[in-house]
């Protein structure tokens, strides 16, 4: 099959995305063009995972058909073919998110990313520090500073990183719109704050936060920044280095690529300098029965067989984004997030999270159907051929903010239409209906 066929001489990068572009791009997902429940499938769950195209699928398979061999390891032919095209994709990657090759590790997915620099800071902080690690080590009196709208990802691992060392945990608090409290942000960031990792974009709220300015802030107080980019790198254009931020996690399954693979961003002085957190074979220079020594990053911090045709396969879904253009891709998914906030704040009994319509947010949208639960709202519109996510969004702490236990959430991505969007505002109308739901009005 000729890959992305369908974009050859239809558009130039500076040119929006257009309805007839996105059913001609819906062609590249074959699992899109299915009856789910006696109905067309509308696919609005790619918050949590996101579709691929046959030219990923594709990839991957090539790998596996072609160059299947383990990487950095034999001398024969196969083995240097597989280990140039791992290799290869490392650069790819590293390239879309503005870094350079050996600034990225490729990971498991970003909950795995950031327990690898929770647990590199936690095993800089123990015994004998090395001069190079001390930056990393953290003591009682020390702090982390995180935010009330993180993924459970970018909380938990800091949680436990401060039971082991001692440090306290301290978080940024929302406003009621789902907001970043800037003013707190300025007084919580203080001297004794060592690390401080926030989301971009909250997979909630579709909060987008001003990560510039928050990078700032923390560097001014000579704390490290650590970026989860879950719900940034799939939908907008994202450059750590213009960012200024010091690591940065993101997934592969929630950008086209597959599952099993993520990457790790850390500015090459820091990677180097962080001691390693899982050990064993292909991270290693020189081993006695005594002791041993590392390789630089980021082979460091890749023990063991690697994700190789999932990294082959990554690469594939960065190179669809950039022919499409993330900037392309981003203003389609603004204009459909607004759709879908201006639609849902026009039904009777439904309260949106996060900003009002008009106000700029990610392509999501997250809500409470009064009197009807969320995993009610779900099976609803599952019946209807809609693919939403329900529940916590594994980020209970915002909820609980919020005052929610659960909501359901809509998340468009660049295969989706206004003709989607306007389907799930029309099954959303039925919901209370269904369920026999009235809405209280004042007297």
């Amino acid at each position: 099959m000729t890959v992305l066929s369908r974009q050859a001489g239809t558009h130039t990068l500076n040119e929006p995305l257009t309805d007839g572009e996105v059913l001609r791009i819906r062609n590249d997902f074959p699992i899109l063009d299915q009856d789910v429940n006696g109905h067309p499938l509308v696919y609005l769950d790619s918050g949590a995972t996101s579709q691929k195209p046959i030219s990923v699928m594709e990839a991957e398979q090539e790998f596996y058909e072609q160059r299947n061999s383990a990487v950095h390891r034999g001398a024969h032919t196969l083995a240097v073919a597989a280990t140039d095209v791992f290799e290869d994709a490392r650069a790819t990657v590293a390239a879309f998110i503005g870094a350079e090759g050996n600034e990225l590790v490729w990971t498991q997915n970003a909950t795995a990313g950031l327990n690898l620099i929770a647990y590199s800071f936690g095993n800089a902080s123990v015994g004998a520090i090395p001069e190079q690690e001390k930056k990393f080590a953290l003591t009682a009196g020390d702090e982390v500073l995180v935010t009330e709208m993180e993924h459970h990802a970018n909380l938990i691992p800091w949680q436990e990183l401060c039971r082991r060392t001692g440090a306290t945990l301290r978080f940024i608090p929302v406003h009621d719109d789902g907001t970043l409290d800037m003013e707190a942000a300025a007084t919580l960031l203080n001297e004794r704050t060592k690390v401080f990792a926030f989301t971009h974009v909250s997979n909630v709220t579709g909060v987008i936060n001003p990560v510039a300015e928050l990078t700032s802030m923390a560097h001014a107080v000579g704390a490290l920044v650590v970026l989860d980019a879950c719900q940034s790198a799939p939908h907008l254009p994202l450059d750590v280095k213009a960012l200024d931020v010091d690591f940065a996690v993101f997934s592969g399954h929630k950008m086209l690529g597959p599952t099993g693979i993520g990457g790790l961003y850390g500015r090459a002085e820091l990677l180097d300098a962080m001691p390693p957190f899982l050990t064993g074979g292909s991270m290693i220079t020189t081993v006695t029965m005594d002791q041993a020594q590392y390789l630089p990053a980021p082979q460091r911090f890749e023990a063991g067989t690697q994700s190789i045709s999932q990294a082959v396969a990554l690469a594939a879904a960065v190179n669809y984004l950039e022919e499409t253009g993330m900037a392309r891709i981003h203003d389609w998914e603004a204009a459909l997030g607004q759709r879908l906030v201006s639609g849902l704040e026009a039904i009777e009994g439904i309260r949106v999270l996060g900003p009002a319509s008009g106000i700029p947010r990610a392509g999501l949208a997250s809500f409470e159907v009064a009197g009807v639960h969320a995993h009610d709202v779900g099976q609803y519109l599952d019946a209807a051929g809609i693919a939403v996510r329900v529940g916590h969004h594994c980020a209970q702490p915002l909820h609980r903010r919020l005052g929610l236990s659960a909501s359901t959430r809509a998340s468009a991505y660049l295969y989706n239409t206004r003709a989607d969007v306007d389907a799930f505002l029309t099954a959303v109308a039925g919901v209370r209906g269904y369920f026999g739901v009235e809405v209280e009005t004042t007297p």
